[in-house]
């Protein structure tokens, strides 16, 4: 049987813990994060050097329509982790400096 007799256990400590808020925001950019057309999204993105990538460039890579790449990219522009910038009709995207570090950042044991 089990002993549920508090034994000198102490509570956790609250203090470096994230808030309900924190944690809830944390999760919905987690989520963008969360799918592995995104994360290859943002891997190509990321790999290109700092240059910008033109979402038509996309497609063929991933082998996705081009409604389905604008969708994915669109979820990483409103999570903070790509820029987009638009000439015309085309779109070019960019890593927001810094977005995946403040991930790390936001979680315990992050830098």
């Amino acid at each position: 049987m089990l002993d549920l007799v508090n034994d000198g256990c102490a509570p956790a400590s609250s203090t470096r813990a994230m808030g309900a808020e924190q944690a809830a925001d944390l999760a919905r950019t987690l989520k963008a994060l969360a799918d592995p057309a995104r994360l290859r999204v943002l891997s190509l993105v990321a790999g290109n050097e700092g240059r910008e990538v033109c979402a038509c460039d996309l497609t063929d890579p991933l082998g996705l329509s081009q409604p389905t790449v604008s969708h994915h990219l669109k979820v990483l522009v409103e999570a903070g982790f790509l820029q987009r910038d638009k000439r015309g009709v085309w779109a070019y995207y960019s890593v927001v400096p810094g977005a995946l570090d403040r991930v790390a950042a936001a979680l315990p044991g992050g830098r």
